[in-house]
């Protein structure tokens, strides 16, 4: 709906100017800006979606402000609205509402990068190669679940006084595990194959389950208001159950999604049959109360054991280089980062927060790798470290909670702070830790059981 005001004064073809230059803009701003700060941490064999997410913060409201979600009520760069004032022959006072009038537009296109990452993932997700070590990463990941979970959880309640929705997620955030991260790591040592990189692996693929179930429960309590004992169990019963049908999808409808694949003449046949399976699954979550986020997790599973599985892989990831860059961008733009002013007496609980989560988040994961049982030989601190990264996953569910407006501005600035401070220790602990310590003999998973996330990788 266009504002009376704005239409008494603006014609419609400098309006659609105006909106034209507008989009492109911001597109523009996005791309470069991310694409250079991925280029310098990619360098330095960091995550780029760590990039992404720092140029949003750089454009963004805590920045430039040439990237500002309405939300925010934060005002638009001033050269910017100057600009496009002249260039599209309107008062550079109403650029700002026609900037706001656009931005949905936007956050549809960082929605789709969010449910192609989650699809992505969830294709990622070598179940049937996790066997050989299986109950081990079972125990790795639920202990690497509870005890980040719990902790963090009531810790924030008990200490901070922190709302029990808000805490609830935040303690949810500390679940995830990077994959792409310690599967990176491992394989430049030498230990991707090892029994130790296998239970990782393995325990990281369910943590992730486990982590997008809870938050999938959590925003969906959050949009009733409530914290009542039967919508809950009555939304992870739902959301269990609807995880549980995928992985036993994955299993049994292959082969009718392969033959759909198949009957697919015309180019880009995987890339339309694997968002068709995408679409439907995220309808069905929401039709019966869940995220899309969890359906669009969940057709990943269903396509993971398809025998077009890398063709599907390779057509969707460039979908999800370009559209999950709007997704990280955004999260970093919608960032307000004077929260955590240490100058600033009342910003300094949110350092406190952040310093909090950081520290849990470490111990969760770490005390996580004793939970291997069994009579072979396994490095605990190892599995326990190799657990510890957050990476693009911990980022998935912090742009949940920003987009579903759950969090505080500081205790989305904590969140992101123990995302990166994890992410940016791992790699390096576990390169201390395995440094001149090559696997011992007899450590090796057989190559028929073991996955690799790095397969294919370009």
């Amino acid at each position: 709906m266009l504002f009376p005001a704005l239409l008494s004064e603006i014609s419609s073809h400098d309006f659609e100017v105006a909106e034209t230059l507008i989009g492109v803009l911001r597109f523009v701003l996005i791309f470069v800006a991310a694409r250079t700060l991925a280029e310098i941490l990619v360098r330095f064999e960091l995550p780029t979606i760590l990039g992404e997410l720092l140029a949003g913060v750089i454009i963004g409201a805590s920045g430039l402000h040439l990237l500002v979600p309405p939300e925010t009520q934060v005002q638009l760069n001033g050269a910017f609205a100057n600009a496009v004032g002249v260039l599209a022959h309107v008062p550079p006072e109403e650029v700002s509402s026609i900037y706001n009038e656009g931005f949905g537009s936007l956050r549809s296109v960082s929605n789709l990068g969010l449910y192609s990452l989650l699809f992505l993932t969830g294709l990622e997700s070598e179940l049937e190669e996790l066997m050989a070590v299986g109950a081990q990463a079972f125990s790795v990941a639920v202990a690497g679940v509870v005890l980040p979970f719990a902790l963090g959880t009531f810790g924030l309640m008990a200490l901070f006084h922190v709302d029990p929705i808000q805490a609830i997620f935040a303690g949810a955030s500390m679940t995830a595990t990077s994959i792409g991260i310690t599967a990176s790591v491992f394989g430049e040592l030498g230990y991707l194959r090892t029994r130790e990189g296998q239970i990782v692996i393995g325990a990281a693929v369910l943590d992730d389950i486990l982590g997008i179930v809870i938050l999938a429960v959590v925003v969906s309590l959050a949009a009733g208001g409530s914290l009542e004992i039967a919508p809950i169990i009555q939304l992870v019963v739902a959301a269990v159950l609807f995880v549980v049908v995928a992985l036993l999808l994955s299993r049994k409808a292959a082969p009718a999604f392969d033959w759909m694949i198949d009957q697919l003449k015309a180019p880009g046949a995987k890339l339309v049959g694997s968002y068709l399976l995408l679409g439907v699954s995220c309808f069905i979550a929401t039709a019966i109360g869940l995220e899309a986020a969890l359906g669009a997790f969940a057709a990943g599973l269903i396509a993971s054991t398809s025998k077009h599985r890398v063709e599907i892989q390779t057509a969707v990831s460039p979908i999800v280089a370009l559209f999950a860059t709007v997704f990280f961008v955004l999260v970093g733009a919608g960032m307000d980062l004077s929260v955590i002013n240490p100058s600033d007496p009342d910003s300094r609980s949110a350092l406190v927060i952040a310093g909090f989560m950081f520290v849990v988040a470490i111990i969760g994961k770490v005390v996580a790798g004793w939970a291997v049982f069994g009579k072979q030989k396994t490095n605990h601190l190892v599995v326990g470290l190799g657990m510890l990264p957050r990476g693009e996953v911990g980022l998935i569910f912090l742009g949940l909670g920003t987009a579903a407006k759950l969090l505080s501005p500081g205790l989305e600035a904590a969140i992101l702070l123990m995302v990166i401070g994890t992410t940016f220790l791992a790699p390096v602990l576990l390169r201390l830790v395995l440094k001149d310590k090559p696997p011992e003999d007899g450590n090796q998973v057989p190559d028929e059981f073991a996955a690799d996330p790095l397969a294919g990788a370009s």
